[in-house]
C-alpha cells in the first residue's frame, strides 16, 4: 500500500465518521458517545463526547418553556397591516 493510498484512506474514513455522526439521531448519538467515553481518549475528544452525551434536546436548551421567547409572545402574533394589491397594465 502506497503512502498516497493510506492518506486517501484516512481522509475518507474521517469524512465517513463525520457524516455518520452528523446524520445520527440525537438518541443514537448519545448512546454512541456514552459507549465511547468508556475508552481512554485524549482530553479534547473526551470533552466533546461528554457534551454530546449530556445534550438534552435538539437545540441544546433546557426546554422550550425556558427559552428566551416567552410563551405569551409566541401565542399572540403581531398582526401585519393589510397592503393593497396594485395592478399595472402592460405597455404594448
Amino acid at each position: 500500500m502506497t503512502l498516497q493510498s493510506l492518506i486517501v484512506f484516512v481522509v475518507v474514513a474521517c469524512c465517513f465518521g463525520y457524516a455518520g455522526w452528523t446524520l445520527l439521531p440525537q438518541v443514537a448519538r448519545r448512546a454512541v458517545a456514552n459507549s465511547l467515553l468508556r475508552l481512554p481518549l485524549p482530553g479534547s475528544l473526551r470533552l466533546e463526547l461528554k457534551k454530546a452525551a449530556s445534550a438534552s434536546g435538539a437545540c441544546h436548551c433546557s426546554g422550550c418553556d425556558q427559552g428566551s421567547i416567552k410563551r405569551e409572545a409566541q401565542q399572540k402574533p403581531v398582526p401585519t397591516p393589510a397592503q393593497p394589491l396594485l395592478f399595472y397594465r402592460r405597455k404594448s
